[in-house]
């Protein structure tokens, strides 16, 4: 009860001093200070599902992060601590999740205490091992501004910056020494590769012990070439929205026709399953008078966010399902060859007859046995 009571009271004292809104106003104020550092923290709660408490104790974070193109800014997120008595040091999960959508409600800390985040069940398992893990909202997505949807550096740096912000986020009983994984599918194992990629550069203090991504778009424009006349086009154009928010010289607007503009309205204000945006169109053409993906600024961009250029300085468990329609199971296999070829430590593991949801559940307890060998200290060589 001590222990509790001491980490309550130092939650409070940090919420009172840096407020809902961080310190002072304005958004110079709100992204003062280190990647990393909070800008504000509450009591929250974590449900896997609705009216389904667990053993756990949470906060809503805001902490300082870097956009794509290098500058301050402010991210959410949760932090999900086991309440399990443990006094010791224990692992941390840095968890980027998959597509919810665009609006700020769809943000994983948004429902986390509703109990409706869709993959709140598979984090949940990894609290269960005694893990603390820290979820990511990414850039946008629970604060203002659009949500940069698939824009790679930056999904990596709000990765980063949440594995930091948990350890220095008082009463959760996490310090620099602490084992951390990064984890993520889909949409969030693009953010998990990245975070791999650029944790040498960007993060080197934080002690990661290895990477879980499965499901990586690796390479948006061939994902894109995947997706023409297929029912996964939608996602397509959600893509195009989150790297004009990233990059607004992109100037999306100018290449919508009024139908384009109504979809980019409604995904910007509602939350959207991967089949309900799939379905909405098969061919961009039907929502834009000219197609940007073919412009050398947008290819510019998009190939900004792919993966495979530089070698994660730890290992990584990398899956895909063989028979994903939406993510190619050549662009896993491509990423694979690509960081085995800058002599990355891989562990390459199929997903057989998987689709891309099967894909994730099929491959989280595996991914999450692979990083408990890697907090054991086991060895890896990768099957490169």
């Amino acid at each position: 009860m001590h222990v509790r009571t001491a980490a309550l009271t130092a939650v409070a004292a940090l919420t009172l001093s840096l407020g809902p809104n961080g310190p002072g106003q304005g958004g110079a104020a709100r992204t003062a200070g280190r990647p990393g550092d909070l800008v504000g923290v509450a009591p929250t709660a974590f449900r896997p599902l609705p009216r389904a408490p667990t053993a756990t104790r949470a906060w809503h974070i805001e902490y300082r992060s870097t956009t794509a193109k290098g500058a301050p800014n402010t991210v959410s997120g949760t932090v999900i601590v086991p309440a399990d008595g443990r006094t010791g040091p224990r692992p941390l999960i840095t968890y980027a999740v998959g597509t919810v959508g665009l609006a700020d409600g769809c943000a994983p800390s948004a429902g986390f205490p509703r109990g409706t985040t869709a993959e709140a069940n598979l984090i949940h398992l990894l609290t269960l091992r005694g893990w603390a893990v820290v979820v990511t909202d990414y850039e946008g997505l629970g604060t203002p501004g659009v949500h940069t949807y698939t824009v790679g550096p930056a999904e990596g740096r709000a990765v980063l910056d949440a594995a930091r912000a948990a350890e220095r986020l008082p009463g959760a009983g996490l310090t620099r020494r602490t084992p951390v994984g990064i984890m993520g599918y889909s949409q969030g194992g693009q953010a998990a590769g990245w975070a791999a990629e650029l944790h040498r550069d960007y993060a080197p203090e934080l002690n990661v012990k290895g990477t879980a991504a499965g499901g990586v778009p690796a390479d948006l424009l061939k994902v894109a070439a995947h997706n023409h006349g297929r029912t996964g086009a939608g996602l397509v154009l959600m893509s195009a929205i989150g790297q004009n928010a990233a990059y607004p010289e992109l100037r999306l607007d100018a290449y919508l026709n009024e139908r384009g503009r109504r979809y980019v309205d409604f995904m910007k204000h509602n939350c959207v399953a991967i089949d309900t945006v799939a379905g909405l169109f098969h061919e961009m053409s039907e929502v834009t008078v000219r197609d940007p993906l073919r412009r050398p600024d947008w290819r510019r961009a998009l190939h900004a966010s792919d993966l495979g250029t530089r070698a994660p300085d730890r290992p990584v468990y990398l899956y895909h399902g063989t028979a994903d329609r939406l993510i190619p199971y050549a662009v896993g296999a491509r990423l694979r060859a690509d960081w085995c070829a800058r002599r990355a430590a891989v562990s390459w593991r199929p997903v057989p007859l998987g689709e891309h949801v099967i894909g994730a559940i099929a491959g989280a307890v595996p991914a999450a046995d692979w990083l408990a060998d890697r907090f054991d200290g086991k060895r890896v060589r990768g099957d490169c």
